[in-house]
């Protein structure tokens, strides 16, 4: 039986990455060394980055005074090295929140300085994207995270910072590489790796090169986008496992036609999905039609008293896993990250189809 998983990360990778990664894990380039073994400083894997930095920035079309970085952490690091990086006590930044993820950068960076929440849709469950703000005109950036994984929301346009100064920043931790992007309208971009990317374990961060700041002596050396921008993310040992899993699934990216194409599939496979749930009389959507995200769609029951767990092990039976809504809203999400094969959405949809007939 064919499995699909429809986890919202660590999520479904390509079999040809897979296959490549196991193959590299035994033995890497002839060395007679698995990819794990070997120094970060060695040919090989200098090599290894320098090319998954180049794929970076040709799928992106990264600008070249953008600094392209492997840092570790996940995006939770990342909460915190941004506000330290880029503000200072005195200063303050406008925030948005539209889910948990959003709502603990906000606590990080009020730990450094001062976030300004200037919208929020948490009093709807974050059910939508809030569209009307007051931004403030000494704020340094506006942060927002492009696609919320618990909620299933997602920007389809990005603000633009009102203060002519200020500038983007943007948690993509669960769209990047799923969509054309214009780099150039963030300040930073930052995204931990086990969404649409590869595992866990590494987060790429997307920086201009005006912000990255070397004046803040106060900031610990590993928390300084500095220090990783002099060494090529190799101030320490990074996880080259990683960054290897990540090239190959650059390369797999590549290999579909790119990200125009791959934002093609992905758009294909949402829009089947939510027609259904709209079609099906037992589903529906709780999030607002125009911020429905590609990546997760949540669903729920028309029928609050209906078994969430009758459904999902209907669907475990098929081999439809992770099926599971977040606790905080309960019901049903399928991640359908870029590695999702087209017939995993179908078998869904049968499946959903199956137990509307029964």
């Amino acid at each position: 039986m064919k499995i699909y998983n429809f986890s919202a990360g660590p999520a479904h990778l390509p079999d040809t990455v897979l296959d490549a990664t196991k193959k590299a894990v035994i033995e890497y380039r002839g060395t007679g060394m698995s990819v794990m073994e070997m120094s970060h400083r060695s040919e090989p894997i200098v090599d290894l980055f320098h090319k998954t930095t180049s794929r970076v920035r040709t799928l992106l079309d990264v600008p070249s005074d953008y600094h392209v970085l492997w840092l570790q952490g996940g995006a939770s690091m990342q909460f915190s090295m941004v506000p330290m990086n880029l503000l200072s006590k005195r200063s303050t930044a406008d925030y948005i929140e539209t889910g948990a993820w959003s709502t603990k950068a906000i606590t990080e960076c009020n730990r450094v300085a001062t976030a300004n929440v200037i919208a929020s849709s948490k009093e709807e469950i974050f059910n939508y994207i809030p569209k009307e703000y007051n931004q403030n005109i000494e704020s340094k950036y506006l942060h927002i995270t492009s696609n919320n994984t618990i909620y299933g929301t997602q920007y389809k346009v990005f603000p633009k910072p009102r203060n002519t100064d200020g500038y983007l920043v943007v948690d993509m931790s669960s769209d990047i590489f799923s969509r054309s992007i214009n780099v150039s309208d963030f300040g930073l971009i930052y995204a931990g790796a086990q969404k649409n990317m590869g595992p866990a374990g590494v987060t790429l961060v997307i920086v201009r090169d005006d912000l990255v700041i070397n004046e803040l002596d106060h900031l610990p050396t590993m928390m300084r986008y500095d220090t990783h921008v002099k060494k090529d993310s190799m101030f320490n040992t990074p996880p080259v496992l990683s960054v290897f899993v990540v090239n190959e699934t650059l390369k797999w990216i590549a290999d579909q036609g790119g990200v125009v194409s791959i934002e093609n599939s992905n758009k294909i496979m949402s829009d089947k999905l939510y027609t259904e749930i709209e079609r099906n009389t037992l589903f529906r959507s709780p999030v607002a039609i125009e911020d429905r995200s590609t990546m997760n769609v949540a669903f729920v029951f028309n029928d609050r008293s209906m078994d969430d767990n009758e459904f999902l092990q209907f669907c475990d039976a098929r081999g439809l896993k992770t099926l599971k809504g977040h606790r905080s809203v309960g019901g049903f999400r399928a991640s359908i990250y870029n590695a999702m094969p087209i017939e995993g959405v179908d078998a869904l949809i049968k499946a959903m189809q199956d137990y509307e007939d029964r």
